[in-house]
């Protein structure tokens, strides 16, 4: 008993020396110099603001030091001089860095100090970040001592508002500001727009303002806080070595130019969208500049070259090697042919480069989720909620060191958890990610969410990773965010950082669930089509086709209640729209996924299809010859193999290459490709591909040096116009550059002898060279190789 009470004694004890060290700023006043430039008082309004939104504690904002000495958070330049209370003879060259800041609290008093009027926003927004916010009650951790400043300049994230978006286009002016902030408290420091016109509709239906008004009040704001304000800028007509249309756009560009308050960089890219070869776009570009500078005359002209072919690119080269000097920074984003490393090589070092890194998509993109289960890809689609906070920390770690920063690529808060990972990143390469996840945790659900909310996070991650049949782990997450379900007040129910991470909980184990039950329908029918040489081929299938529509019997009903509860919640709360038909969403593929939360996971509506075929032969034999060649599908035949590709565990021969961690844009590697909807087998839904010029290999060995061999294989994917060209061991062709069979379906060819005498084969496909465009095409969804 007595060591049981020391032992208690001890622990009471250590939680008193702990809360002892986290200071009570409750009852604090902030304090900042009188003469605080527009955007410190922006900053300063933020801290007031949201405190008092988490804790309903609203802090009272003076210009002097309270006169008892009570708790006080002081928020000025390093160099103000009432900064002196907390002089510490710093770094100097910490203290100098562009948007650096310090913080020191000692007991109840608390500095935030910036380097400048950026420092002065992003400390405050450190310091939001780090406090305990809770209702009724402030603290932080006493002994605060931080100095530091951004490694990368150039933190940003595009936020267009344009009818394409998930949820952009439904913000009023109130909405963005907040969103402004939420981004600077993690670092932001420069947004992009869009014009009115772009690859988008006119109008939306969500639209609170006219797209130009907006795009003033978004510049306007963004100035308000002393944030930088690019222009993402498509040359949209056909022809700018057409004088005329040249005309035509200087006048169109000078509109906006002339209405904005604030522009700092033009950005065009060189194609998605828009497709001018380089010597015309540049010309326009440096006409453009001039134009530009009449209305702001410190702004910049930065381009890109997405979609470029090889006779473009080097156009393109050709034109960086006499360094236009209306040019100021080139821009890496998708469809550009090279790597970054690459791009960085070829163009004179004189030029920064701008990442523009796609993080709002989940395939067909620039950085796809690596061996995407095609469960996931059918129903998550592009553009879900899609939490890849790891994923996203190797992007950035490997490519980052070759820029100036980055500006990402969103289409809404989908990528909410992407853009902060980035911006913390943006701050400290070094930071771990777990942390800032804690931080976003802290700050947007809660004090009492920090290291739950994050953990949850990385679980959704991980809910993507691997088979999703044998995902256990997607259940785990859901019982996680339950937990937190319940115990969460009606506040937090209605956080739309909540909501999204519930949604995508609650999809992900709906989603599994009926993958297992569809994928046992599918063996059960199976079995019932292999007794048909004792039923008949028409019992056969009539048995198997009741067992496949029973699909259209749901399981896991809760769930999928829950998941329409929550997408109704969302667009109630940050108009997010995943539905075309509930909430207008512009199309299914724009994050629509409540549209395609039951999309059929099997083969069964290609069983279905088969089925009526077989039923109008007349000929019992041949209906069981077809049904025979469905229960066979995948059987290579004696010394055969067969590769089911896009399918991780089931593609033996692929040559993968670097792999995502290497090449996470997959520009020298093989990855895992998505098409198709309706009436397909489930295995030409997903493909191998590779982009570009870079070929895709397969490698065969232990092959009967006394056989002939030849090829059964699909030709999938995305594009179906696109040739595709097969050789073998580099030297010997398969076939030439054909057309895909459309509708897709098995194509045979001979290998010649002579390429398989080693015992070994290698397999070579290539789309057709120069494109351009986002690379794609050669992809191929099965193969057989059968001993004939």
């Amino acid at each position: 008993m007595l060591r049981t009470a020391a032992v208690l004694n001890c622990l009471i004890l250590l939680t008193c020396i702990a809360r002892a060290t986290a200071a009570d700023l409750s009852h604090a006043v902030v304090v900042t110099p009188a003469n605080l430039s527009g955007p410190e008082k922006k900053a300063v309004g933020m801290l007031v603001d949201e405190v008092q939104q988490r804790t309903g504690i609203r802090w009272p904002v003076t210009s002097t030091w309270p006169a008892d000495n009570g708790p006080a958070v002081l928020v000025a330049s390093h160099a103000a001089p009432i900064a002196d209370k907390f002089a510490d003879a710093p770094d100097k060259q910490a203290a100098d860095k562009v948007e650096g800041f310090r913080i020191r609290s000692d007991g109840p008093h608390v500095a935030v100090l910036g380097n400048d009027a950026r420092g002065v926003l992003f400390g405050v927004g450190y310091l939001l970040r780090h406090m305990h916010l809770n209702r009724g009650k402030i603290t932080l951790e006493d002994g605060l001592n931080v100095t530091t400043a951004p490694a990368y300049p150039l933190r940003g994230h595009q936020l267009g508002y344009r009818p394409k978006t998930n949820s952009y286009d439904a913000w009023d002016l109130a909405q963005w500001e907040q969103y402004y902030r939420d981004l600077a408290v993690f670092g932001c420091n420069a947004v992009e727009l869009i014009p009115p016109r772009s690859d988008d509709d006119k109008t939306s239906p969500h639209f609170p303002l006219p797209p130009m008004e907006m795009m003033v009040g978004m510049s306007r704001v963004a100035d308000e806080y002393g944030l930088d304000v690019w222009v993402w800028y498509p040359a949209m007509d056909k022809d700018y070595s057409d004088p005329q249309t040249v005309e035509s756009a200087l006048k169109e560009w000078s509109e906006v130019y002339e209405k904005l308050p604030r522009i700092d960089v033009i950005f065009v890219p060189g194609g998605d969208p828009g497709h001018t070869q380089p010597k015309y776009l540049m010309a326009l570009l440096e006409k453009q500049t001039e134009l530009l500078h009449k209305y702001h005359p410190k702004a910049q002209m930065w381009m890109s070259p997405q979609s470029f072919n090889q006779n473009w690119l080097e156009e393109f080269y050709g034109i960086m090697q006499t360094e236009p000097a209306w040019l100021s920074g080139i821009v890496f984003g998708p469809q550009n042919r090279v790597s970054l490393k690459q791009l960085r090589a070829a163009i004179p070092a004189k030029y920064p480069i701008r990442h523009y890194p796609d993080i709002t998509h989940s395939r067909q993109c620039q950085y796809p989720v690596p061996d995407w289960d095609l469960a996931h890809a059918l129903t998550s689609s592009r553009e879900a909620i899609n939490p890849r906070p790891l994923d996203q920390a190797t992007i950035f770690r490997l490519l980052q060191p070759y820029t100036i920063g980055f500006l990402t690529y969103s289409e809404g808060c989908n990528d909410d958890v992407n853009k902060a990972v980035w911006s913390g990143l943006g701050w400290d390469p070094g930071a771990n990610v777990i942390d800032i996840l804690r931080d976003f945790g802290r700050y947007y659900i809660g004090d009492r969410y920090a290291d739950d909310f994050a953990q949850g996070l990385l679980a959704l991650e991980r809910n993507w990773q691997g088979p999703l049949l044998t995902n256990e782990g997607v259940y785990v997450t859901l019982e996680q965010f339950q937990s937190m379900e319940k115990k969460a007040s009606p506040e937090i129910m209605k956080n739309w950082r909540f909501q999204q991470a519930l949604y995508r909980a609650y999809y992900d184990a709906y989603v599994r669930a009926r993958l297992i039950y569809e994928t046992e329908l599918e063996e059960r029918a199976m079995d019932r089509l292999r007794l048909a040489g004792k039923s008949g081929a028409l019992a056969a299938m009539a048995e198997a086709e009741k067992i496949l529509d029973s699909a259209e019997t749901r399981v896991a009903t809760d769930w999928r209640s829950r998941v329409f509860e929550l997408a109704d919640a969302l667009f109630a709360s940050i108009k997010m729209q995943t539905s075309v038909s509930r909430h207008k969403a512009i199309s299914v593929d724009r994050g629509a996924t409540l549209d395609t939360v039951d999309a059929p996971l099997n083969s069964r509506l290609w069983l279905k299809e088969r089925f009526a075929a077989l039923r109008n032969m007349s000929v019992e034999g041949e209906r069981l010859k077809g049904i025979d060649e469905i229960v066979n599908w995948t059987n290579p035949g004696p010394g055969g193999f067969y590769d089911d590709l896009g399918k991780r565990d089931f593609q033996p021969h692929l040559v993968v290459g670097p792999g995502f961690d290497k090449d996470p844009a997959f520009l020298e590697s093989s990855h895992t490709g998505f098409a198709g909807f309706g009436p397909m087998r489930a295995s030409w839904k997903d493909h191998a591909e590779s982009l570009v010029e870079t070929p895709l290999n397969m490698h065969y060995d232990g092959l009967d040096t006394n056989a002939e061999y030849k090829i059964r294989v699909v030709y999938g994917g995305d594009a179906p116009k696109k040739k595709i060209r097969c050789m073998a061991n580099a030297t010997i062709e398969v076939h030439p550059f054909i057309a895909k069979k459309v509708p897709y379906g098995p194509v045979e060819f001979d290998i010649p002898p002579t390429a398989t005498k080693s015992g070994e084969l290698d397999l070579s496909w290539y789309r057709e060279p120069n494109l351009g465009d986002n690379g794609r095409g050669c992809q191929v969804s099965e193969i057989w190789l059968i001993k004939k």
